[in-house]
C-alpha cells in the first residue's frame, strides 16, 4: 500500500453539502481539462461527481477516447491504485492519471507480486521438466492485478481478461494462444483470482478437482516447495491457479444461497428469487446461482429484468443498493445475497474530501486555505507507469482487446 498523506483540517470541516459545493466549482473552473471517473464500486456521495461510471477497464477506455475528443489534462480515476494503472497507460502521456487517495489498493491484485510470480514461473517449469514433461505455459491475468503482474504476462506470450470475456481468452490459451501447435502441451497459469479461473475452466469443461491445481506463493515462502501442490497434482493439472481472491465476493457462500431457496419455499405465494452472482464468487457459490457474469451483465440483466420479478445479487454493496433503487421503481425487487456488509473496503478510502483536495492542487489552491496560491497548478497523487512496464502490459491488453469485448454469463 502506498502511503497516503493526511489531509489538511479544512476539508475534513467542511459538510457534505459545502464539499459538493467546492467540488463543482472546482470542476467547472477546470471545464473540459478534467474528467472524473467514479468506479461501480464507489459510494453515492463520490458517484454524483463522476462523469463516467463503469468497471475498471471500461472506464480506462472511455478515458482513452475522451482523451481523443477534448482537449483532457487530467484524468481522476475514483478507483483503486491497478485501475489508474490500465487508465494511465491506455491515455496519452501528456495525460496525468490521478488516484485521490494512494492507500486504496486491491487486496487481490496485491496477492501476486511480480518477485513471487516469476519465482513460481521458474519452480512450476522445473518440476515438470523433472517428471518429462515439457510444457508451454501460457500466463492469463486478471484486470484486477498490477501494472507489473500484466507485464509478467505479456512478456511470456499471456493476456489479460476481464470477468466478462475470460472463456474467450481462456479459450484461446488453451488453444496455443498466438502460436497454437497442436502438439504442445499447453497449461495455464490464472492470476491471481482463483475463484475466477476456477469458476473459468468448469466452464471451458475441465474437471477442476483433477485438471487444476491451486498455487500459493505464501505456503512457498513457508517452505512448501510447490505453494501446496503435490507433485502428481501439477502434473495432472491443464491450469494452475494463483491462491488470490476478492475480499468482496469471498463473503457470499453457499449457505447465502441456501438461505434464499428456503426463504422462498416457506412463501410459495410471491415469484421465486433468482440468484445472481460475480464469478469472483467461490465455486460452491457460482454453482448454486441461478446466473452467473460480471457486473455490467448483473446490471444489464437487472435492468431487463420482469416487473415482479426478485432478485439476490451477489456483488458489492454500494453498486447492489444503487441498481435495487432504481429497480425498485419498475416493481422489481433487488436485494443483496448475504447480510454481511459486503463493500470494497479500499474503495472507501475515496470520498469527497480527497477528491476536493485533488482538484484544488490542480486549480492552484493553497489546499489550508483554499485561496489562489499565485502558482501554476501541481498535480498530486498522478500514477506513473514506467515505460517498460507499460510496454510488456500493453501486449497483455491488447490481446484480450483482440479477442473478444464480451462474453456469454455463466448459467
Amino acid at each position: 500500500m502506498l502511503w497516503q498523506p493526511s489531509l489538511p483540517p479544512r476539508y475534513l470541516n467542511l459538510g457534505p453539502d459545502q464539499l459538493a459545493e467546492c467540488i463543482t466549482l472546482r470542476r467547472n473552473t477546470l471545464g473540459d481539462a478534467l474528467v472524473i471517473l467514479g468506479h461501480h464500486y464507489q459510494v453515492d456521495d463520490v458517484i454524483r461527481h463522476a462523469d463516467h461510471t463503469g468497471d475498471s477497464l471500461k472506464l480506462s477506455q472511455i478515458a482513452a477516447r475522451v482523451a481523443t475528443e477534448r482537449p483532457v489534462r487530467y484524468v481522476i480515476f475514483c478507483g483503486v491504485h491497478f485501475m489508474a494503472e490500465t487508465a494511465d497507460m491506455l491515455t496519452p502521456d501528456d495525460v496525468s492519471v490521478i488516484l485521490p487517495d494512494l492507500s486504496a489498493g486491491c487486496s487481490m491484485a496485491d496477492m501476486a507480486q511480480y518477485d513471487d510470480t516469476e519465482h513460481a514461473w521458474e519452480l512450476i517449469h522445473e518440476t515438470l521438466r523433472r517428471q518429462g514433461r515439457n510444457p508451454r505455459i501460457i500466463p492469463i491475468t486478471y484486470v484486477n492485478s498490477s501494472a507489473a503482474i500484466k507485464a509478467f504476462v505479456g512478456a511470456r506470450g499471456g493476456a489479460c481478461c476481464t470477468s466478462s470475456n475470460a472463456d474467450r481468452v481462456f479459450a484461446w490459451a488453451m488453444n496455443g494462444g498466438d502460436h497454437p501447435d497442436p502438439h504442445d502441451d499447453v497449461r495455464i497459469l490464472f492470476l491471481p483470482d482463483q475463484h475466477l479461473g476456477r469458476n473459468t475452466a468448469a466452464r471451458f469443461g475441465l474437471d477442476v478437482t483433477r485438471e487444476t491445481c491451486l498455487y500459493d506463493p505464501r505456503r512457498t515462502r513457508a517452505g512448501d516447495a510447490l505453494g501446496g501442490a503435490t507433485p502428481e497434482q501439477l502434473r495432472d493439472a491443464r491450469v494452475i491457479l494463483w491462491a488470490g481472491h476478492c475480499s468482496v465476493h469471498k463473503l457470499f457462500r453457499p449457505e447465502h444461497c441456501d438461505q434464499v431457496r428456503a426463504a422462498d419455499t416457506a412463501d410459495p405465494s410471491r415469484p421465486p428469487t433468482t440468484i445472481l452472482v460475480h464469478p469472483e464468487c467461490a465455486k460452491e457459490v457460482v454453482d448454486k446461482a441461478d446466473l452467473a457474469g460480471s457486473t455490467e451483465y448483473i446490471l444489464d440483466t437487472l435492468r431487463k429484468a420482469p416487473t415482479g420479478s426478485r432478485w439476490a445479487v451477489g456483488t458489492e454493496i454500494h453498486l447492489v443498493n444503487r441498481i435495487a433503487r432504481e429497480c425498485a421503481g419498475r416493481n422489481v425487487h433487488v436485494r443483496i445475497l448475504s447480510d454481511c456488509q459486503c463493500l470494497c473496503t479500499t474503495m472507501y478510502r475515496i470520498d469527497e474530501p480527497h477528491l476536493l483536495w485533488t482538484l484544488d492542487h490542480l486549480c492552484a489552491l493553497d489546499p489550508r486555505t483554499g485561496e489562489p496560491t499565485g502558482k501554476p497548478p501541481k498535480p498530486v497523487n498522478v500514477i506513473r507507469v514506467h515505460p517498460e512496464v507499460r510496454k510488456d502490459a500493453l501486449l497483455a491488453l491488447d490481446r484480450m482487446l483482440r479477442l473478444a469485448p464480451r462474453a456469454q454469463p455463466i448459467d
